[in-house]
């Protein structure tokens, strides 16, 4: 005979962990300098914190008043905007600080919130499975909500958020925060805390060959060409200026910037360099149905020629005068390097063209350093 032994198994769920205290900690003395460096691009914006969560500002036994901790701003308000002193408020969670940062190459001032807020510490369990109240309060409140016995700790956390950064357009951008640390017994200053933040935004993919008379990338440009009868024979010729501004999504950060003139026309083996042409509208190729033109851009106080389809090279864009533009989709301003583009066209007998329209294409290109700032 068989026998068959059946054996039961009990699955019980794994109990939780023993909630561990956290350490006794005591409030930091004197000045601590924390200094911060963060880098994103701004299509995807990267929070930065400046207390990690749960970050204990004093914990002991409830002797010592550690459980009313609180934070406060100084006196100067480009280094931190919130109450100078405890305020009273009760749990109604997380706030922000307001500061002012400084982007270092066009001077531009902006300010952001840096959220933050604080949790108590209980000694014992009291009212709590781990220790921690489950209350948000400001940050500058020394206010606690007592469970029969008053707690014995505070735990701050502060960051800058994604979406704050994100009002940050591409530069490097500059501030300090300063926070008193102060006693839940009386609000004497314990310690000063001081945060330097620098920040660095890229923005690659809006930049752009900005016009701003033309609020586009793209436009139409007279030649302004000029009919002189005197001195005989009567004579053709002119000068256009665009209004032209390189943005190069870093700041104007880049050490330099490429530019590359292309014609739209067709090809003139015998065309010297560094022309371009426009063309009768009636279609014609022939010599005397295209005018010549010289492109040149004004930079760091020099003209210099374009030629058509190479590479030329502008130096010191993270030096050179700066000009604020809002481009489109922007709600703010960023600044850009003015360089005005010129149409040269040199005097010739009016006699040698045929009268009419003449047009043409012509397609700027700007290209990027591949290493960023």
């Amino acid at each position: 005979m068989r026998k068959f032994i059946a054996i039961a198994l009990a699955l019980l769920p794994a109990l939780p962990a023993a909630a561990q205290r956290p350490p006794v900690t005591v409030p930091t003395p004197g000045t601590t300098l924390t200094t911060l460096q963060h880098a994103f691009d701004r299509a995807a914006p990267q929070p930065l914190q400046l207390w990690p969560p749960r970050t204990v500002l004093g914990y002991q036994d409830g002797t010592h008043g550690h459980g009313g901790l609180h934070v406060t701003c100084t006196d100067v308000p480009a280094r931190g905007r919130c109450p100078r002193s405890d305020s009273g408020e009760g749990p109604t969670g997380r706030r922000a600080v307001q500061l002012e940062f400084h982007e270092q190459r066009s001077g531009q001032r902006r300010e952001i919130g840096v959220t933050g807020w604080l949790e108590r510490i209980e000694w014992e369990r009291t009212c709590s499975e781990d220790y921690w109240e489950k209350s948000e309060y400001p940050l500058w409140t020394s206010t606690t909500r007592e469970c029969h016995i008053a707690p014995s700790g505070t735990a701050a956390t502060l960051q800058l958020e994604a979406m704050d950064l994100a009002a940050l357009v591409a530069g490097r951008w500059q501030a300090e925060l300063h926070l008193d640390v102060r006693s839940g017994l009386g609000g004497a200053v314990l310690g000063r805390q001081v945060f330097v933040l620098d920040v660095t935004v890229t923005d690659p993919g809006r930049a752009a060959i900005h016009l701003p008379g033309h609020g586009a990338a793209g436009a139409r440009m007279d030649l302004q060409l000029e009919l002189r009868r005197q001195p005989p024979p009567a004579s053709v010729g002119g000068q256009g200026v665009l209004d032209m501004c390189l943005y190069d999504g870093l700041g104007s950060l880049s050490s330099q910037l490429v530019l590359i003139a292309r014609d739209g026309g067709p090809d003139v083996p015998d065309r010297p360099p560094p022309l371009f042409s426009v063309w009768h509208q009636g279609g014609g190729r022939a010599l005397h149905e295209r005018i010549d033109y010289r492109l040149q851009v004004l930079h760091g106080g020099r003209r210099l020629d374009l030629h058509p389809g190479v590479h030329t090279l502008l130096e010191g864009i993270d030096t050179a005068e700066l000009r604020p533009v809002v481009l489109p989709g922007m709600d703010q301003p960023v600044h850009c390097v003015p360089t005005p583009l010129t149409f040269l066209t040199p005097r010739f007998p009016a006699a040698d063209k045929r009268e009419g329209r003449y047009e043409g294409d012509l397609t700027l290109e700007m290209r990027l350093p591949t290493r960023r700032p």
